[in-house]
C-alpha cells in the first residue's frame, strides 16, 4: 500500500455516518485493546475497527515479553532488586533520542502497569529464567532481555532482568495477552468490528472527527465525537515504505517480521492529516547465535580477522554490528570446549580446523590477523579483563582447545530477520503532533505506529514494544475519553 491509498476526507461531504462512538480505535492489537479498555472504563463509548478477521496484530504471534521493572511482583518474588532510577538510567542510555519525560513516566508507573495487566487477567509466573537466552520456551517469566549486564550499561545502572514473559510455554504468550485484553475490552462494553479496513480519516476544520472504512459490504463511515486512536501496527509488510525509509530492512536478504496487515496504515493516515513520523530508519535486526549461552564464550570477527564488539551484548546489537562490518562479513569463532550448534540454527557451520592459522587461511583473512586477535583475546581471558571491548569476565574463556569452529554470521549466509520501529510523533498522552509541535485535535496514536521509547535495534530490549505499546495505549484511551 502507498500513501495514495490512505488520506483524509471532509466531514461536510458525508451525508450520514453509519456508526458513531465517543472514541473510534483503528486496530485491536495490544495497544488498541488497552486504549479501548481505558476509554470504556472512563465512561466513553468505544468502537474498535480491526482490519483482520480477528484481534491480535503482531503481538499475537510474539512470545509475549513486556519490559517492566522498578520492583514488580515477580522481581520481588524471585529476589531481584531493581529501582525506578536504575531503569530510567538504563533506558535513557540505550535510546538514541530519549524523551526523558516519557521514559521517566514509563518507569515510575511500571509496577502499576504490571498490576493493571494482572488485574485484567494476564498471567505472569513468579519465576526467573536465569540463562542468557532470546526467548524462554517455558512458562518462566523474568529474563534479562537487553544490554543491562553488558558494557557500558552495567557501569551506569545496576543491572536487573526486566523482561516479563506472559505465562505460556513456547511463543504463545502474545496470543494469551491479546486473549485476556480483548476479553477485558468486551467486558467493558467495547464494540469490535472485524474485516474493517480504515482508508481515510474524517476532518472537520482542524479536528479529526471520524473515519471512513472498507468492509466486505462496501464503504462505511464512523463518527468519533471525542477522538480517533490509531493503533494499526508497524510497517514491515510495506516494501515500498521499507525501501524508502528503513534501509536496514530493505535488503532482500533480510526477512521482514510482521502481520499480514502491518503495512503502515496508521503512519500514512497520520501523515495525511499533517503528522510526522520519527525514527523510521530504526529497526530490530537479529540473527542470534545463542542459545546455548556458552557460545557467548566465542568471539565475533570480521573479514580482516578483527573483533568489533563485546559478544555478551543483546542479540540485536551483536547482529546489527555484524551487518555493519566490511561487506557484511562476520564469523563467530569457538573452540571444542564449548562449541554446540545454535538452538535456532540460523547460521551455517563453515568448518572446523586443528589450528588457527589454517582457519585464518581458509577464511581468506590477512596473514597473522586472526592469530593475533585470538592470542590477544586469550591473554585478556586469562586475566578476566577485556580492555578492547569490555566483555564481562563471566563470558570470557581462552580459545585453546582445538578443533576451532567458525559459524558464518554474514549477511546473505546467516538468516537475518527484523521489524521496523519508527512511528508517528506523539505527546506523552499519545496525541499526534505536527512538525511544529502543535497537536492534531482528536487524533492519537499508540503501539507500532507511534514513536516513543523503542527507536533502534542497537539499544533495544525485548519487551519494549509490547511494554510501551500497552502503556501508552492506556494513556491514549484515558486522555481521549476525558477530552
Amino acid at each position: 500500500m502507498s500513501s495514495k491509498d490512505y488520506g483524509v476526507i471532509d466531514a461536510a461531504g458525508i451525508d450520514r455516518f453509519d456508526e458513531e462512538a465517543d472514541v473510534v480505535i483503528v486496530g485491536i492489537g495490544s495497544a488498541g485493546a488497552c486504549a479501548a479498555i481505558e476509554a470504556a472504563e472512563a465512561g466513553a463509548s468505544v468502537l474498535a475497527l480491526e482490519r483482520a478477521s480477528g484481534a491480535g496484530g503482531l503481538t499475537a504471534s510474539a512470545a509475549g515479553h513486556l519490559y517492566m521493572g522498578g520492583g514488580t511482583r515477580v522481581q520481588k518474588a524471585v529476589g531481584v532488586e531493581d529501582s525506578v532510577e536504575d531503569m530510567i538510567t538504563y533506558l535513557m542510555a540505550n535510546t538514541p533520542e530519549p524523551d526523558e519525560a516519557k521514559i521517566r513516566l514509563y518507569c515510575e508507573q511500571s509496577v502499576e502497569h504490571f498490576d493493571w495487566l494482572v488485574a485484567k487477567g494476564v498471567p505472569f509466573e513468579d519465576s526467573w529464567h536465569r540463562e542468557k537466552n532470546v526467548v524462554q520456551m517455558t512458562t518462566e517469566c523474568l529474563i534479562e532481555s537487553g544490554n543491562e549486564a553488558a558494557w557500558p550499561f552495567y557501569e551506569q545502572a545496576k543491572p536487573a532482568p526486566r523482561g516479563h514473559k506472559v505465562a505460556m510455554e513456547g511463543e504463545a504468550g502474545g496470543a494469551k495477552l491479546i486473549e485476556k485484553l480483548v476479553e477485558a475490552a468486551e467486558k467493558a462494553g467495547v464494540r469490535i468490528a472485524y474485516d474493517c479496513a480504515v482508508r481515510n480519516l474524517v476532518r472537520e476544520g482542524d479536528r479529526i472527527v471520524g473515519v471512513q472504512y472498507r468492509t466486505t459490504e462496501g464503504d462505511r463511515t464512523a463518527r468519533a465525537s471525542k477522538a480517533v486512536i490509531l493503533a494499526a501496527g508497524q510497517f514491515g509488510m510495506n516494501q515500498a515504505l521499507i525501501d524508502e525509509r528503513c534501509p536496514r530492512l530493505a535488503d532482500e536478504r533480510v526477512e521482514k517480521q510482521g502481520g499480514t496487515y502491518d503495512d503502515g496504515a496508521g503512519h500514512l493516515l497520520g501523515e495525511a492529516v499533517g503528522g510526522v513520523c520519527d525514527h523510521m530508519d530504526g529497526a530490530l535486526l537479529t540473527s542470534p547465535f545463542y542459545p546455548p549461552q556458552q557460545l557467548i564464550y566465542g568471539i565475533l570477527v570480521n573479514k580482516h580477522g578483527k573483533r568489533f564488539i563485546n559478544e555478551d551484548s543483546y542479540h540485536s546489537k551483536t547482529s546489527i554490528s555484524c551487518t555493519d562490518q566490511p561487506d557484511g562479513i562476520a564469523y563467530l569463532i569457538a573452540d571444542d570446549s564449548f562449541y554446540e550448534r545454535p538452538l535456532f540454527q540460523w547460521q551455517e557451520l563453515i568448518d572446523a580446523w586443528d589450528d588457527v592459522a589454517s582457519m585464518e587461511r581458509d577464511l581468506k583473512m590477512p596473514e597473522g590477523s586472526l592469530q593475533k586477535t585470538i592470542a590477544d583475546y586469550n591473554a585478556y581471558a586469562e586475566k578476566g579483563d577485556d580492555p578492547e571491548f569490555h566483555k564481562r569476565d563471566k563470558w570470557m574463556k581462552p580459545l585453546v582447545n582445538p578443533p576451532y569452529a567458525a559459524l558464518d554470521m554474514s549477511v546473505g549466509k546467516a538468516h537475518y530477520v527484523g521489524f521496523p520501529l519508527g512511528g508517528l510523533r506523539v505527546t506523552i498522552d499519545a496525541q499526534v503532533v505536527r512538525p511544529d509541535g502543535s497537536v492534531i485535535d482528536g487524533l492519537y496514536a499508540a503501539g507500532g505506529c507511534a514513536s516513543n521509547i523503542a527507536q533502534d535495534g542497537l539499544g533495544y530490549s525485548s519487551g519494549t514494544c509490547i511494554g510501551e505499546g500497552t502503556f501508552f495505549g492506556r494513556r491514549a484511551g484515558q486522555h481521549a475519553a476525558s477530552h
